[in-house]
């Protein structure tokens, strides 16, 4: 199946950019804002009409696939993660970005075949970085080899985070105590460009040496996950464990030294997961 599963991934390579000349061409119109789950849950029209392009297309093409999309979820589709060929899609990974054109925005297409992730796809639009990965093949930035960066020292490393779009005042407590913690280790700096699926790339890219948050979902996650693992670069839960894509919780880090010493810093809490039934 290598050769259908490349087939399916220069697909999603070309919808993606594709996608992305919508965002693209977006930004310089009106962007008419809406909300999910809270007042700063964003949505655009702009998701809404990227995954049905991404959709649309991969149905002409490959009938027989399913889909876990972002902007579905939040219509009411469920997520669930089946053994069959899944497209799991972030139109705008980065919405906040792209409501206020801060210049990092990206289209982020992970594909599984029995809950494994074969391939990811992550274009930052405004960059025009398309970052790529195979299972097994290495992870690329246009065409160019990615490689995890060599720092062991976590006091001599970057490190990214997100704060995410839950209020819950225990949820930013816990936040701000990892923060605390790890900017107290001290860190060289903790930065953070508003999106999951870019912060995962730099990570793959070598320029920041681990990524960690609570609060993410599959569709953010899917795609980064295999772009930093391919790079040379490890992915755990936040208890240590190993990472689960519907867990709504990731490290992911250059090695597995500075991922083990960020896990002793953070304080842990559990959102409801991405497979979880819907309150009644």
């Amino acid at each position: 199946m290598a050769d259908t599963w490349q087939m399916v991934m220069d697909h999603a390579v070309a919808v993606a950019r594709k996608a992305g000349q919508v965002v693209c061409e977006a930004l310089s119109h009106d962007r008419s804002v809406m909300t999910k789950s809270s007042a700063v849950d964003l949505v655009t029209q702009t998701d809404q009409k990227v995954e049905q392009l991404i959709i649309q297309s991969v149905k002409e093409k490959f009938p027989t696939h399913r889909f876990i999309g972002e902007e579905s979820v939040a219509a009411g589709d469920t997520c669930i993660l089946t053994e069959d060929p899944t497209w799991i899609i972030d139109p705008i990974d980065g919405t906040t970005n792209f409501v206020h054109s801060f210049p990092f925005i990206a289209v982020s297409i992970g594909f599984t075949v029995n809950r494994q992730v074969e391939f990811g796809v992550v274009y930052s639009c405004l960059e025009d970085k398309m970052f790529t990965a195979r299972r097994g093949k290495g992870a690329f930035c246009n065409g160019e080899p990615l490689q995890v960066s060599e720092q062991t020292d976590v006091h001599q490393s970057i490190i990214a985070t997100e704060f995410g779009s839950s209020r819950d005042p225990e949820a930013v407590d816990r936040i701000f105590c990892s923060l605390r913690n790890i900017l107290g280790l001290p860190v060289h700096g903790v930065r953070g460009a508003g999106t999951a699926a870019i912060n995962m790339c730099m990570v793959a890219s070598g320029c920041v040496e681990a990524y960690y948050e609570i609060g993410i979902h599959i569709w953010d996650v899917a795609a980064g996950s295999l772009i930093v693992s391919e790079a040379g670069g490890v992915l755990m839960d936040i208890d240590g464990g190993d990472m689960d894509l519907m867990s709504r919780r990731i490290v992911a880090a250059n090695n597995k030294k500075i991922a083990e010493r960020i896990v002793k810093e953070i304080s842990a809490f559990s959102p409801p997961r991405d497979d979880s039934p819907p309150p009644k």
